[in-house]
């Protein structure tokens, strides 16, 4: 996702990463040929900013061929974006979240049906054409999965109280029971050696989009659920928002920090006190595995579970897997750029050293033929693989329908404003559901 996460060496604005020995900027002094083409990479995901660093490098041994990637600043990528591609050296590979982000990049997107990565995604229906169906023009690369993360250790030692709510963690398959066991956690936590039962739920930049977009996605997944929805509604109705505020007072009441200290918490925070044993859950997704590994809580001890707000029929529900990676190049870009991006492309999804990284340093589920002998050893991949093999149904990824970054922005503010008492539930209500009617009439006013 939105895309959204916070990396500790990006302290704000963008990093440019140079990826081909002395090259420091996209289309300057470089020794290669410039006939051959050069690739220039607009990367979302700051968490990966140095893997894709090292990937390319590889590249450029391997080929000579000039890769530069660019990385965005955790919630900035459309305001990098835009900027970016106004200069005459263009992103030639960039990225958009969804079909919401799609229409306002098409006029950029080049055809990507005889491509590589196109040739070779098991399932070629995922990927976003145009308006017509005639042109591929969008290819998701990474399939990531989130929840609720939890420290098993942690939540054994809990167990094993007397009159813990649970006695083991499969009986937590709804929001009643994650609720009982949270708050008797929160109790206990002076027992149990922990600051609460919830990490904090960080409302900068680097955090909000955790609650602004990733929970807001599991009120909108019942209610498309329940009316049928299968593309971008005008409106919405709000009808699971009870359960949104109940996930959420749940968060912010059992949590190793005060409400009223959010506004300044960062998703480091956050992921510190999961890491190093202070709290027992921790919303986040896969790619938050390479921040947590190595520290306090060994990889026996992660698992994940469901979001749960109290729906009809969660017992049955799994996680929430999806994808807002898809991979655009730049029709704008030379001949030369757009099929040595090409075959940059193809390169990291057949070679080994490509498919090795996405698997195993990234630890990315991909969504292409061409990863047979390379699979995640990511924990927190296996426990999306164990809901599956239980014939668990999986959330899907709704938020890249939400009308505009405006519209999350208007959210999270309403949110904290909660959170910390000064302001009311009905105004997250009203920024929900009458800020999705504003902002999708902005949007399509001329269209």
């Amino acid at each position: 996702m939105n895309k959204h996460r916070a990396v500790r060496m990006l302290a704000a604005g963008i990093v440019a990463i140079s990826l081909s020995g002395a090259l420091a900027a996209c289309g300057s002094g470089s020794s290669s040929d410039d006939s051959a083409g050069k690739v220039y990479y607009l990367n979302f995901k700051p968490e990966q900013a140095q893997d894709w660093e090292a990937l390319a490098a590889a590249y450029t041994d391997e080929t000579g061929v000039d890769v530069t990637v660019q990385t965005a600043a955790s919630g900035t990528y459309e305001t990098t974006l835009k900027s970016e591609m106004a200069k005459s050296d263009a992103p030639t590979l960039f990225q958009v979240n969804g079909p919401v982000g799609l229409a306002t990049w098409k006029d950029y997107a080049a055809d990507l049906t005889d491509t590589a990565i196109y040739e070779h995604l098991s399932d070629q229906s995922i990927a976003l054409t145009s308006d017509d169906d005639s042109q591929v023009l969008a290819i998701p690369y990474v399939m990531e999965t989130y929840g609720i993360i939890y420290n098993k250790a942690l939540l054994d030692e809990y167990f094993a109280l007397p009159g813990a709510a649970a006695t083991s963690v499969d009986q937590i398959t709804s929001f009643d029971t994650l609720a009982a066991v949270a708050e008797g956690i929160q109790a206990n936590k002076d027992t149990l050696g922990v600051a609460g039962a919830f990490t904090s739920a960080g409302f900068d930049s680097s955090s909000d989009w955790r609650f602004k977009t990733h929970l807001a996605n599991i009120p909108l997944y019942y209610e498309y659920k329940d009316d049928g929805v299968t593309g971008q509604p005008a409106t919405i109705k709000g009808t699971y928002l009870d359960g949104y505020k109940d996930i959420f007072d749940l968060y912010i009441n059992n949590s190793t920090t005060e409400p009223s200290l959010l506004s300044s918490k960062t998703i480091d925070d956050a992921t510190s006190e999961f890491a190093l044993g202070q709290a027992v859950f921790y919303q986040n997704g896969t790619w938050a595995y390479n921040d947590i590994k190595g520290q306090s809580v060994p990889d026996d001890d992660l698992g994940m579970l469901p979001i749960y707000i109290g729906a009809p029929g969660e017992e049955d529900q799994g996680l929430t897997t999806g994808s807002e990676n898809y991979w655009v190049i730049n029709n704008k870009s030379s001949e030369a750029d757009q099929q040595a991006t090409k075959d940059f492309l193809e390169w990291v999804i057949t070679s080994d050293a490509g498919r090795d990284s996405l698997a195993n340093t990234m630890g990315f589920v991909t969504p292409f033929d061409t990863f047979g002998d390379y699979q995640s050893t990511n924990p927190l991949v296996l426990a999306d693989a164990e809901y599956q093999a239980a014939g668990k149904t999986a959330v899907t990824w709704n938020f890249t329908t939400m009308p505009s970054e405006q519209w999350k922005n208007g959210v999270g503010q309403a949110l904290l404003q909660y959170a910390q008492g000064t302001g009311d539930w009905d105004a997250v209500r009203s920024a929900f559901v009458d800020g999705w009617a504003t902002e999708y009439e902005l949007a399509h006013a001329n269209a």
